[in-house]
């Protein structure tokens, strides 16, 4: 049986990130990921952003750990050539009635200590955006993008070089509280090679991200449940991707935990139109039902009037995983704790958007929780 002193379950941004962070401190660190390769689900499926911080209630882990992670994300992207790009960012109010939502959005970015955060009028959208139409926005010069897959394969290979083991097609079949530690159970390999390891371990992160209230479960946990919600995406490609030059997002949906089909100037060139945001059934629904190219097309002209279904083609799909059931009530928050009946666990639930922005900052706070526990 081997021994881990750290064991992560889940190699999306946020487990590198945690192995990133961890193993600077400790040996034997292992990361466990179910897939064929890290990063292939919510990691990877998303638009790429690197969020300010404006959007959360004041207090919340969101809004505590977002401008963190914003600071965070640039300096490891810089240090460790990770493709990236600070484009700053427009969220508009299409006519003068959401211009009172507009300025309660702005207070609470000033709130949560989003910094350069400032109103503009029609002429300046135009400057910035000569094709969206708005009678203010907000500029939130902190934005960005980043290239999400290059960022996870970073995280990953930093902490390989600082002695994490990192481990792909390993699920975990069973959790066994011990005295001091756990016993974790992995299944590694396909179906017809598939191997059964046993890892004791002194302390355990729950970071699988849409399966992370399975994990929890496993524990007898069954404080949380994981609600997939998909996110959908258009993409233009060609002269007309120039119809946007950055990121020009509307005002968040009512509802409070969507952000609305926006643009996205990606890295390589194109323009992203997404995403929605639809419950579904099973954490592995990507493609069912999808929604046709005029549902982005009218979402899409109150800022892009010249927009037309032509120019779009259908795009890739991710699960966010929500902790927010269908009609909107319920934790909104990150949840980032050691397990109350398990205290060798920590327990990373919800790690929805803006958890790729916030991972590093994420990661710095399951640090804290891991000298706690091995002390």
């Amino acid at each position: 049986m081997d021994r881990a002193r750290i064991l992560i379950i889940g190699g999306g941004v946020v487990g590198c990130a945690v192995a990133h962070a961890v193993s600077r401190r400790w040996q034997d660190v292992f990361l466990v990921e179910q897939l064929p390769r890290l990063g292939m689900a919510t990691s990877s499926r998303n638009s790429g952003v690197i969020h300010s911080g404006i959007y959360y209630p004041p207090g919340t882990l969101k809004a505590q750990l977002c401008p963190e992670g914003n600071r965070l994300m640039y300096e490891f992207c810089a240090r460790h050539n990770v493709p990236h790009r600070r484009t700053g960012k427009l969220i508009v109010a299409s006519d003068s009635r959401e211009e009172k939502e507009l300025h309660a959005l702005l207070a609470r970015g000033r709130a949560n200590g989003v910094e350069g955060l400032r109103l503009i009028g029609p002429a300046e959208i135009r400057a910035r955006e000569p094709h969206i139409v708005g009678t203010a926005a907000i500029d939130v010069p902190s934005a960005g993008i980043v290239s999400a897959e290059d960022l996870v394969k970073a995280f990953a290979r930093v902490a390989a070089q600082q002695g994490a083991e990192i481990v792909t097609h390993a699920r975990v079949e069973a959790l066994e509280p011990q005295r001091d530690s756990i016993r974790v159970t992995l299944r590694i390999g396909d179906d017809a090679t598939a191997k059964h390891e046993t890892i004791e371990a002194d302390c355990v992160v729950n970071a699988a991200g849409l399966y992370a209230d399975d994990v929890a479960a496993m524990l007898g946990n069954r404080s949380w449940r994981i609600y997939p919600v998909r996110g959908e995406f258009c993409e233009i490609r060609g002269p007309r991707a120039a119809l946007v030059n950055g990121l020009v997002y509307p005002l968040p949906l009512p509802e409070g935990f969507l952000l609305g089909v926006h643009f996205t100037k990606t890295l390589w060139g194109t323009l992203l139109v997404g995403p929605t945001g639809t419950y579904v059934e099973g954490k592995d629904n990507y493609e069912r039902n999808r929604l046709p190219i005029s549902y982005f097309a009218r979402s899409a002209k109150a800022l892009l009037p010249e927009i037309e279904e032509s120019d779009m083609q259908l795009s890739y799909s991710g699960l966010r995983p929500k902790l927010v059931p269908p009609g909107g009530k319920g934790p909104f928050d990150f949840v980032i704790t050691r397990d109350p009946h398990v205290p060798q666990v920590i327990q990373l639930v919800g790690m929805e958007s803006p958890g790729l922005t916030a991972a590093a900052s994420i990661a710095n706070r399951v640090a804290e929780l891991v000298s706690e526990i091995l002390a």
